[in-house]
């Protein structure tokens, strides 16, 4: 079964796996236009325990394949799962609010099979983010990444991607079952020298329900992603600053302390301590992220 792109023609097989949670009213018009421009692809929803009648799309359009999951995983756990029902050499992973469209998809393709490439991702244009707030977070996101890999990264949380399938699948132990899992990808293909590029899409508002930025759950979740990306891509070059400049701190505190009061004090020798414990975690960790990596690629 071949897949057409404009200008290429392959012989690869292309499953496109939509993870679904209470989205039926947006599928039933993403995934006739999805059959209309790919109707040689396998289009999987994975019903992540939804209390709609998502289930019921299998038997409204025929020839989608619907994988009921009995409660929710997550939209991580639910890529996963799809991931493994899937038959394809490729993937598509792509949201089923309505913010993907199809007709992103054969350039997305495209790109992919021209360059030969591992995985090509679809970065959302500037007038595309939910709102100022999660523009201005994934604007920061895409800086740590890009210095932690030396590569620039134009959209490191989106989940609108091509990917080869058994490169995906060699990552799966890794993925959460959360939001975070375009990122645990990203960073891993990056992490294990697979050749990764973006692509420009225009994302479109949501259809079912309005994205609410959350300022301590999304702060907490920002943090989170700073030490994901940090953990598996390189620790030492994220514990490094903060132990350097914690161990500056603890000098400078004990030299203003000695000037004025002739004295070491107790929080001096607390961010020493701590210095010395975060460049240790962060050596730990470099060698932990090594022998995971090397010993997925044996």
């Amino acid at each position: 079964m071949g897949a057409t792109t404009t200008g290429t023609m392959t012989n690869q097989k292309i499953s496109i796996i939509i993870p679904a949670k209470n989205e039926a009213h947006s599928l039933r018009a993403l995934l006739p236009e999805l059959q209309d421009r790919h109707p040689e692809a396998e289009i999987i929803i994975v019903n992540d325990g939804s209390t709609d009648d998502t289930a019921q799309l299998g038997d409204e359009i025929p020839g989608v394949k619907i994988l009921n999951l009995p409660y929710n995983l997550g939209n991580g756990g639910a890529v996963k799962s799809g991931a493994r029902a899937a038959a394809g050499d490729t993937f598509i992973f792509m949201d089923a609010d309505g913010q993907h469209q199809p007709k992103d998809i054969a350039p997305l393709l495209q790109r992919f099979y021209r360059d030969g490439l591992d995985m090509v991702v679809g970065a959302r244009t500037k007038g595309s983010q939910a709102s100022i707030g999660r523009s201005i977070a994934n604007r920061l996101y895409n800086k740590l990444a890009s210095w932690m890999t030396g590569h620039t990264i134009l959209d490191l949380t989106s989940g609108f991607r091509v990917v080869k399938a058994d490169k995906f699948k060699s990552f799966l132990h890794l993925l959460p079952n959360g939001f975070s899992y375009p990122t645990t990808i990203t960073m891993s293909f990056f992490r294990s020298a697979y050749t990764v590029a973006y692509e420009p899409i225009n994302a479109e508002p949501r259809h079912s329900r309005k994205s609410h930025i959350r300022p301590i759950k999304d702060g907490m979740r920002f943090l989170l992603i700073i030490f994901k990306v940090g953990s598996l891509y390189s620790p030492l070059k994220l514990f490094l600053p903060i132990s350097i400049f914690t161990f500056l701190s603890g000098i400078g505190l004990y030299a203003h302390n000695y000037i004025t009061q002739g004295r070491f004090t107790n929080m001096s020798a607390l961010l020493l301590t701590t210095s010395l414990l975060v460049f240790l975690i962060g050596m730990v960790s470099e060698q932990i992220t090594n022998l995971m990596f090397s010993r997925r690629e044996r």
